[in-house]
C-alpha cells in the first residue's frame, strides 16, 4: 500500500526550486535511456527490475528536451520578471515565446521570416543545450510558424502532446502569485505550440499542482486542488479529469500496478493529461525509508513502461523535488546528472528576480 509522501521539516523556497528543477532532469536524463523501448526491451537490456539507476547507464546519460524547455520556460519568465522588477510592463508570454523561439534555434530548424529574432541571453551560450533530443513535433512545427499561438487563434489545434506538460514546472515555482495566474501563464504558454484543449488545461493542472506543493500541501491534496480548479473552468477537456481521477485512485490500492497495467489503466504518456497521470501515479504509489527512497521509487515506476519515460520520468521529478526539496535528490544521481551546473544557474536567476 502507499504512503502518502510527508517531510518532517518544510524545505526552504530555494531547495524546493533547486530541487524542482534538478529532480525533473534526473527524472528525464532516466527515462531518456529509454524513451523508445518496450517494456520488454528495458527489461531485457537491465533486468526485471528495470531501469533504477545512473550506474546502469555508464558514461552515456544526457537530459532531454523536456529539461531543454523547462530551462527555457525558466528563462521566459526570468526575462518577463526582469523588465518587471525595473518598472517596466511586460507580455509574459511574448517573453516565453521568444525564449521558445531560442531554444528552437537550438535545434537548427528553420524559423519563418515572419518570426521576430530575439536577442541572446545567458542561457544560449550554454553548449550542452545545443543538442538535439528528439525534440516533439508539435513543439517544432508550432514554433517554426513565425505565429505566436494563443487561444484564440491556435497553431496545431488538434495536438494535445505531452510537450506543454514536461516543459510547465516552472510556473508553478513563481511565489507570490495567485492560482488564477498560474493558471492563465501555464496555459497560454502551452498554446504558443499546442491547440488542443487538453493539452493546455494539463499543463495548467501540473502548474497549480507544483504551485500548491510550493505553497506547502502534501502532492494528494495538491493535486486534488489542482483537478478542482481546471474542473471548474470554461474551457473543458474531460479526459484530463478521467486520467487524474484514475490515478488518484489507483494510487491509494494494496498493490502497486505493474508496468503493463499502468499503461493500459493512464496511457503511455505520449500525451498531455497520460504523461501527467502516470507522472503523478508514480509519486503516490511508492515510498521509501528516505525522501532520497522515495525519489529513487518513485523514478522507476515513472520511467519503466512503454511509453514516454523521460517525459513521465521528469514530472514525477519535479513533483517530489518539489515537495522534498533537494533532500530527496540522490547524490549519485546528481554526479551523475548532465550538466548541473546550468540547470543550478538558471534555478539561481529564477530566484534572484522573486526572491532577490
Amino acid at each position: 500500500m502507499s504512503v502518502e509522501p510527508s517531510s518532517p521539516v518544510a524545505p526552504s523556497f530555494e531547495s524546493r526550486v533547486h530541487g524542482s528543477l534538478l529532480g525533473g532532469a534526473l527524472g528525464d536524463s532516466l527515462g531518456y535511456a529509454v524513451e523508445f523501448d518496450s517494456i520488454a526491451a528495458i527489461r531485457a537490456h537491465y533486468g526485471a527490475a528495470g531501469l533504477t539507476g545512473f550506474g546502469q547507464l555508464g558514461d552515456a546519460s544526457h537530459f532531454s528536451d523536456d529539461t531543454q524547455m523547462t530551462l527555457y520556460t525558466v528563462d521566459g519568465l526570468v526575462e518577463a520578471l526582469e523588465w518587471a522588477n525595473d518598472g517596466v510592463a511586460a507580455d509574459e508570454i511574448a517573453c516565453l515565446w521568444l525564449a521558445y523561439l531560442r531554444w528552437l534555434k537550438t535545434q537548427d530548424v528553420a524559423v519563418a521570416s515572419s518570426a521576430p529574432v530575439p536577442q541572446p541571453r545567458w542561457i544560449d551560450a550554454q553548449e550542452v543545450l545545443r543538442h538535439r533530443r528528439a525534440p516533439g513535433n508539435a513543439c517544432l512545427s508550432g514554433l517554426a510558424t513565425g505565429q505566436m499561438g494563443t487561444v484564440a487563434r491556435p497553431v496545431n489545434p488538434d495536438s494535445k502532446g505531452c510537450g506543454t506538460v514536461m516543459r510547465s514546472a516552472p510556473f508553478g515555482l513563481i511565489p507570490h502569485i495567485s492560482r488564477e495566474a498560474v493558471y492563465k501563464l501555464s496555459s497560454d504558454a502551452a498554446s504558443l505550440t499546442h491547440g488542443h484543449p487538453s493539452a493546455r488545461l494539463s499543463a495548467a493542472a501540473f502548474s497549480l499542482l507544483i504551485h500548491h506543493i510550493v505553497a506547502g500541501h502534501d502532492v494528494r491534496s495538491a493535486a486534488n486542488e489542482a483537478l478542482d480548479y481546471v474542473n471548474g473552468v470554461p474551457t473543458k477537456a474531460p479526459e484530463l479529469g478521467e486520467r487524474l481521477e484514475a490515478a488518484l485512485q489507483l494510487s491509494q490500492q494494496s498493490n502497486a500496478l505493474s508496468p503493463e497495467d499502468l499503461t493500459a489503466a493512464l496511457g503511455e504518456g505520449w500525451i498531455a493529461e497520460e504523461a501527467l497521470a502516470v507522472g503523478l501515479y508514480s509519486v503516490l504509489a511508492t515510498s521509501g525509508s528516505s525522501p532520497a527512497d522515495h525519489f529513487r521509487n518513485a523514478i522507476a515506476v515513472a520511467i519503466n513502461h512503454s511509453g514516454d519515460s523521460d517525459s513521465t520520468g521528469s514530472i514525477a521529478g519535479n513533483i517530489l523535488g518539489a515537495f522534498y526539496g533537494e533532500e530527496c535528490l540522490p547524490g549519485a544521481w546528481l554526479e551523475a546528472l548532465e550538466a548541473p551546473e546550468v540547470i543550478r544557474g538558471m534555478a539561481g536567476r529564477l530566484l534572484a528576480v522573486t526572491t532577490g
